[in-house]
């Protein structure tokens, strides 16, 4: 029988789970937006910006931040645009996520400012006036062309830390993104206010109805760009909205991490799926991902339950204090106990992950931050005043050094594959005796498994955004 989607340990109840994600007194991230409303959660966020900014600014020897939203990028030698990407840090103070040429200017002690561009177009949709919960909190000035900005912003720059890319500078204003200021906000940006961790909730509801539309589809015989399709009609979000390019893959697809191409006909037969796809909502991220096999009594199955049980154990040691590498390395001996008690790998799992046979099968890191962005910034720093905490020896994609505090959330995604190029290394090295090359060749053509959540680290139990996400869902 396959793992249900939304399997893991049963949830608290509702006041069980406010009950334990308290500190200090008050709700740590993580409680629902339903205890408090949406404008509520969004003043306490601001609050913190506020009092991050503050602190940044001042280590940085600065009087204000500025932020600009980015601008639309075109193709070299072409008149068609890029996809546009607002700037994380400016979509951190607002839910704008479709106006190029605003500003942001924050200024310690007074009511933050936003540059609004609303232009005078009829090629181009023009966004509508600032409305909504978030406007009361901001002074408002409605620009109508890129280079209007100008008479609004601080009149020194030189006494303004500007984040951005170089090509949002505006005469003077050209983008500094000073160390100290960029590292103490990245650092801090780690741990999630209450109306993020809402904002990730919403976000992950678009997610999980999206998958479960997918697994639809691939049980209905659907291609890959079928089920991208129908991913994407569940969600309400096209390709370009999505957080990131979505891995629809079937059979021997599953081994290719970063598999994007999609075909249009199905294969003759479908054995497998692997879907990594997330969704947003008001610039924030969910990253989600699932196995399934056809033959739900398969021994490929078997592999899948068995990955999923390991990915849930997982989650359960994200916990403050615990040092994110040391999940990592779990992970693979987790992995590896797998291969061995499948049969494919006769070593132990210390050996396999002591002599590097682990990342044959398990070749990238356990997971990283997530929030604003999918691999959310501040993963490697030592500290909000810099430097950088090292990757463990031998593991060169791991994207999270640190250890995790209150309020974090991160990606746990353990997985094993049978890719053609490190299974021919494996089987080149002084190891493949302890291999049964029979039985890799027969999963080959199931390319691989991965099985992907968003945890929240609290005081406590930890909290699986994924997981609820499915139980809610149903």
């Amino acid at each position: 029988m396959r793992a249900p989607r939304g399997s893991g340990r049963p949830m608290p109840d509702g006041a069980a789970a406010l009950g334990q994600l308290r500190q200090n007194g008050r709700p740590l991230p993580g409680a629902h937006p339903m205890h408090a409303s949406l404008a509520s959660l969004y003043g306490e966020h601001l609050d913190t910006l506020q009092e991050r900014t503050r602190v940044a600014l001042e280590r940085g020897g600065f009087d204000h931040l500025v932020v600009p939203s980015g601008e639309i990028h075109y193709q070299v030698f072409d008149d068609r645009d890029y996809p546009y990407a607002v700037n994380p840090q400016f979509k951190a103070w607002l839910p704008l996520t479709r106006n190029p040429g605003s500003w942001l200017i924050a200024t310690p002690g007074a009511k933050p400012r936003l540059l609004y561009l609303q232009p005078h177009d009829y090629w181009h949709v023009v966004p509508e006036a600032p409305a909504g919960f978030w406007v009361d909190h901001f002074e408002i000035e409605v620009i109508r062309t890129p280079e209007e900005a100008q008479q609004f912003l601080p009149r020194d720059p030189g006494r303004c830390a500007i984040l951005g890319e170089p090509r949002s500078r505006l005469g003077p204003y050209v983008p500094n993104n000073p160390q100290l200021v960029v590292d103490y906000l990245d650092y801090h940006r780690a741990t999630k206010t209450r109306y993020e961790i809402g904002m990730m909730r919403e976000a992950t509801r678009n997610g999980v109805r999206a998958h479960a539309a997918a697994e639809r589809a691939f049980r209905a015989g659907a291609s890959e760009f079928e089920i991208h399709l129908a991913y994407c009609q569940a969600a309400g979000q096209d390709a370009n909205d999505l957080p990131y390019n979505n891995i629809v893959a079937l059979n021997g697809h599953g081994a290719v991490l970063h598999y994007t191409e999609r075909d249009r006909t199905p294969p003759e037969r479908s054995l497998s799926f692997l879907i990594d796809a997330g969704a947003g909502h008001a610039g924030y991220a969910c990253d989600i991902t699932r196995t399934y096999a056809s033959d739900t009594g398969s021994e490929f199955q078997g592999l899948v339950d068995a990955v999923d049980a390991a990915e849930q154990r997982l989650c359960g040691k994200v916990r403050a204090g615990t040092d994110y590498r040391e999940i990592h390395l779990a992970a693979h001996l987790e992995m590896a106990t797998i291969l061995r008690d499948a049969g494919i790998l006769d070593m132990a799992p210390e050996s396999a992950l002591e002599t590097g046979v682990s990342a044959k099968f398990f070749p990238h890191g356990i997971g990283h931050y997530i929030g604003l962005q999918v691999h959310d910034v501040g993963g490697f720093l030592a500290s909000d005043q810099g430097g950088t905490i090292d990757k463990p020896d031998g593991h060169p994609y791991l994207r999270l050094t640190r250890t995790l505090e209150p309020g974090a959330v991160v990606t746990i995604e353990p997985g094993i594959y049978f890719a053609d190029l490190l299974m021919a290394e494996l089987r080149a090295s002084e190891h493949a005796g302890a291999v049964d090359w029979g039985k890799v060749d027969a999963f080959r053509p199931y390319g691989g498994i991965r099985i992907e959540d968003d945890v929240l680290c609290t005081v406590d139990e930890p909290a699986n955004l994924t997981r609820e996400g499915f139980t809610e869902l149903g």
